[in-house]
């Protein structure tokens, strides 16, 4: 199976703690481009079509993308690559300060149809390029299974009503959906994770999968509920977490169509979460977005003491 992710790519500069003398890092990042570099590692055919600058920093991401396997198509060239400046707390969770510009046009969109196409973050919601992305989805939605991931960025949505009606027309368009227990407490204060869940199965898609960091995470179809748990790590941070859980997702689903996903037995979904936690795992005990090849997933889930 062909992938097509539909997204940004993103300089992650990360700061290095005051007082430490160490330098900052930059580490290619954004969500849609750390998944498909995530599914490149894993062995899929996968194009990005994305948005990079002939600077320094689109130099540096192209180049990891294209050093994994990812084929990228670049629709229009941005004054600068888009980037974010990262803090890390005392845990290594991340904070983000973005600079970011996307202006994605649907001409860019390639006329070959992929077997499955993945949507989400800033481009699927940031005008003007996000009607770009959602053609892409609706255009190939009838020949190809669609993934979308909102990785929401507060300080990029907007207001608040009309962010959740976009975010909600993604879920809409979405066969798998993936989000983070801190993304649906933004979209809709106080109300319980997996009370979101079961409502956006209404909207469309036939699994929607929540993770929940340390905690772990849980998957929901219209037939099962199924939680698993987090494997213990020594947490370096946890940058492009999210999106090697989504990468790994995708991986083991490749062969799944639109009814089959709906399918997935409750012993199915536990070892999707169990291989998807695995690979979140590996990702948070090393710096970056650095996702595992498949020899190092495989050995993740094969070692109970390992990542």
């Amino acid at each position: 199976m062909s992938f097509l992710v539909i997204g940004e790519c993103v300089a992650d500069v990360v700061r290095a703690p005051a007082g430490s003398g160490a330098a900052d890092r930059v580490h290619p990042g954004g969500s849609p481009a750390n998944v498909a570099y995530g599914l490149a590692r894993l062995g899929r055919d996968v194009t990005l079509l994305t948005q990079l600058a002939d600077d320094p920093h689109g130099h540096l991401i192209g180049a990891h993308l294209r050093g994994a396997g990812v084929r990228v198509e670049v629709g229009g060239l941005p004054e600068r690559t888009p980037s974010a400046v990262v803090g890390l707390d005392a845990e290594g969770r991340a904070a983000y300060a973005f600079d970011i510009a996307w202006t994605l046009e649907a001409g860019a969109l390639s006329s070959e149809a992929p077997g499955h196409v993945h949507i989400g973050s800033i481009a699927a919601v940031t005008d003007p390029g996000a009607a770009a992305v959602l053609a892409g989805a609706e255009r190939f939605r009838d020949r190809a299974t669609v993934s979308y991931d909102p990785n929401v960025r507060p300080e990029l949505m907007g207001e608040h009503g009309p962010a959740v009606a976009r975010v909600e027309g993604c879920v809409a368009l979405a066969d798998l959906v993936k989000a983070s227990d801190e993304d649906l407490a933004w979209l809709y204060p106080g109300e319980a994770p997996e009370a979101v869940a079961a409502r956006w199965l209404d909207l469309g898609p036939a699994v929607v999968l929540v993770t929940r960091g340390a905690a772990g995470s849980f998957a929901v179809t219209r037939y099962h509920t199924v939680a698993a748990g987090a494997p213990p790590v020594d947490v370096v941070d946890t940058v492009g977490a999210g999106d090697s859980f989504m990468s790994a997702v995708l991986d083991a689903t490749a062969a799944r169509d639109r009814a089959a996903l709906g399918a997935l037995s409750a012993g199915e979904l536990a070892g999707l979460l169990a291989r998807a936690g695995a690979a979140a795992a590996v990702t948070v005990s090393r710096a970056g977005a650095q996702p595992p090849d498949r020899a190092e997933l495989d050995a993740a889930r094969a070692d109970p003491a390992g990542p």
